[in-house]
């Protein structure tokens, strides 16, 4: 499944649209055509600030569009720079809960020349969905997002 996905992400990402558009478009992707796949989207630095900022998503609407450094696991893995999967939320107390049906969550760095500029999160309904294919096809996604920014 990840392997056939593959070539539409590089499809998406070479569209000559906004890149606020392609980043949208690839969250819809995955959201569509990976069943554990729930909400989906990006968070980047907020430019000098010690947090991030919401960008593209899609899934149920989120009040967490500004996450300091530390907080959370996307605010972990700001700090941490280094991919954080975690199969039962519920077993973290380091959470921050964005829907009750939430169960599990994934987050992956994004580097740009090195520099951890932001992550792709992805929150799904299921308890411990994800595997170590989850976390390479997610490091595919935004090695090749880093190329558009």
């Amino acid at each position: 499944m990840f392997e056939a996905l593959k070539p539409q992400v590089t499809k998406i990402l070479s569209q000559e649209e906004s890149v606020e558009n392609r980043l949208l478009s690839v969250c819809d992707l995955l959201k569509k055509e990976i069943e554990h796949y729930d909400w989906v989207g990006f968070y980047f630095k907020n430019g000098d600030k010690e947090e991030l900022k919401l960008g593209p998503y899609v899934g149920e609407p989120t009040d967490h569009t500004i996450i300091p450094f530390g907080k959370g696991i996307c605010g972990q893995v700001a700090v941490s720079n280094e991919n954080f999967v975690v199969p039962d939320v519920a077993a973290q107390d380091n959470y921050i809960a964005c829907s009750i049906t939430v169960k599990s969550e994934i987050v992956i760095p994004l580097f740009k020349d090195g520099e951890n500029i932001g992550q792709i999160d992805i929150d799904s309904n299921t308890p411990y969905p994800f595997s170590e294919e989850d976390e390479r096809f997610l490091e595919y996604v935004n090695e090749q997002v880093a190329q558009i920014l």
